[in-house]
């Protein structure tokens, strides 16, 4: 009979040394900054090692890897060194390639471990000739997996223990059949694991056929998200989603994006729209050939591109570091994968920040049921307006200029000048010029747009104003009152723009961006004018908060501004 644990995250503290596991892993683990294991570890970990079947239902994030890659490196035998005795099944290679770097980690201090990584995309001869020199743990994609049995250069017969990853995105990418050829080949006397997200009747219809009495372990998370990332909603008119998507661009001008869309004919059109105003963005979807997959990668580590607009599948089990803002061009259709987006910012202890936006009553339905499903509210935000758009970009450009004079090397271009002035133009107008010349590649507003998507921004938004306090997002701010100035210990040195102002005490308060004003930034210290009766809680909310790495200090200026 099935065995089932649901675990708490408020459980007692455990710590690995009461996991039962050697002193090589504990080292390892130790290395690896681990100081307690995660609540599917805890269970899983002792599990495994019993040489029980499990089933690990968690979310991306519960630390999975670890809780069958410890006790796995565990259980290698050394009299059968060389002989592979784990199989690790993935859906994706780069899901494969970030589990075999754990695996790695793991068996840093255990001798005669050898470790091969398996997939698509690479020369199957180097693969062939890892597997050849012996190896106790393959990591791999389900078709590649299937070459080299075919090839008879995977060797089976000593496997103790298979184990599926992500086993609801194998099967949302049809790999249904790859898995049921590869267990029904394997030896029937082995350990079977199986960790997925969700557990649909196709997952059940596994277990059941391949696995013999296993431990189902549920873990039943509080919080699904991340507390370093900010989650921000945007409620928009219809047909409007993809100015202000620009907007947002320019506002927050994010050196690393992504953007999700929920088919890959989204995101292909998105992409070429964006292409066709000036961005530096590129597409990830699963019809896409590995080796393309590769180039779009290696450019986005790289910062060739800005932007990666992907489906869901395709970025599953990506490992990008400093991805600064997700944007959800599209609700998910289905909730978790949600939790699965925007966990590609914040990692690694950073900040993060992700933007949703919706449109029409069908999308705040979605919005609610998801709002329900996190157990989190998602923080209603201005649309900036293009005046702030325009001050965030001149902010930008102001700084640039300034880092150009400051390394030099100008006498060409100053000559340039000279000449100029020497037809009696006026050195301003040729500063002037210059800078037009730099805004012809930026995105170009059709007139009158911001009175439009301002006037019918978001019913939403509208409503929650009008309470005091809008404890969803929205705050009602007196922009008429009497008005205070506020100093705050970041500037020119720090790359403070005008919109990092604006946007953290916009999505900190609530308030909107239009009660923000005369916003003044000097070498080491800036001042913004607000509310005064909002002063304080701006102070409150953000002392103490990052901005650009700086922890932000706020005091009022002793003399009040009136209006």
């Amino acid at each position: 009979m099935t065995e089932e644990k649901s675990l708490l995250e408020n459980t007692e503290e455990v710590t690995f040394a009461d996991l039962n596991i050697s002193d090589e892993i504990m080292r390892a683990v130790a290395d690896m900054g681990f100081t307690t294991p995660s609540h599917i570890q805890e269970k899983g970990i002792p599990a495994v090692l019993s040489g029980r079947d499990v089933i690990g239902h968690s979310q991306t994030g519960t630390g999975k890897t670890a809780a069958f890659g410890i006790p796995a490196i565990e259980k290698i035998n050394p009299d059968l060194r060389g002989k592979t005795q784990v199989l690790i099944m993935c859906p994706t290679r780069e899901l494969a390639q970030q589990v075999a770097a754990q695996m790695r980690n793991f068996a840093k201090y255990k001798q005669g471990v050898g470790i091969v990584c398996v997939y698509g995309g690479q020369s199957i001869e180097l693969q062939i000739n890892a597997l050849k020199r012996g190896c106790e743990v393959v990591i791999g994609t389900p078709g590649r997996i299937m070459d080299h049995m075919r090839r008879r250069t995977l060797k089976l017969a000593n496997l103790q223990m298979i184990i599926l990853d992500e086993a609801d995105e194998m099967l949302n990418m049809g790999f249904r059949e790859d898995i049921e050829t590869v267990l029904k080949e394997v030896p029937e006397q082995r350990q079977t694991l199986l960790f997925s997200a969700t557990m649909s009747p196709e997952i059940m219809a596994i277990t059941k056929n391949y696995q013999t009495d296993p431990l189902i372990i549920k873990v039943v998370r509080k919080e699904l998200v991340l507390p370093n990332i900010k989650q921000f909603l945007y409620d928009i008119p219809r047909g409007t989603k993809l100015e202000v998507l620009c907007r947002l661009i320019d506002y927050y001008n994010p050196k690393r994006s992504m953007i999700f869309c929920n088919t890959k004919k989204m995101v292909e059109e998105l992409s070429e729209k964006l292409r066709n105003r000036g961005y530096f963005a590129e597409t990830l979807h699963g019809d896409m050939k590995q080796f393309a997959r590769n180039a779009v990668m290696e450019s986005f580590k790289k910062g060739r591109i800005d932007i990666l607009i992907a489906t869901d599948v395709a970025a599953r089990g990506l490992d990008i570091d400093n991805v600064e803002y997700v944007i959800n061009f599209d609700l998910p259709q289905d909730m978790e994968f949600y939790v699965h987006r925007i966990g590609r910012t914040g990692r690694a202890g950073r900040s993060g920040t992700s933007l949703t936006l919706i449109t029409g009553n069908k999308e705040f339905a979605n919005l609610r049921d998801l709002e329900r499903f996190t157990k989190q509210k998602l923080e209603l935000a201005p649309i900036p307006t293009l005046a702030e758009v325009e001050q965030a970009r001149a902010g930008r450009i102001a700084i640039d200029i300034e880092q150009t004079i400051e390394k030099g090397l100008l006498e060409k271009h100053k000559g340039i000048v000279s000449s100029l002035m020497e037809k009696g133009i006026p050195v301003e107008d040729v500063a002037a010029g210059l800078l037009k010349m730099l805004y012809t590649s930026d995105v170009e507003y059709v007139a009158g747009g911001e009175d439009s998507i301002k006037k019918e921004e978001g019913r939403i938004w509208r409503s929650r104003q009008k309470t005091k306090t809008g404890s969803q997002g929205g705050t009602f701010v007196n922009t008429r009152g009497p008005r205070v100035r506020l100093m705050l210990n970041v500037g020119k040195k720090d790359r403070i723009l005008a919109g990092n102002i604006v946007g953290a005490i916009a999505g900190e308060t609530g308030m909107p961006g239009k009660a923000i004003r005369s916003i003044e930034i000097f070498e080491s210290y800036s001042f913004v004018e607000v509310p005064k009766d909002m002063a304080d809680i701006i102070i409150s909310k953000l002392t103490g908060l990052k901005m650009k790495g700086r922890r932000l200090k706020i005091e009022k200026v002793k003399m009040d501004i009136k209006k």
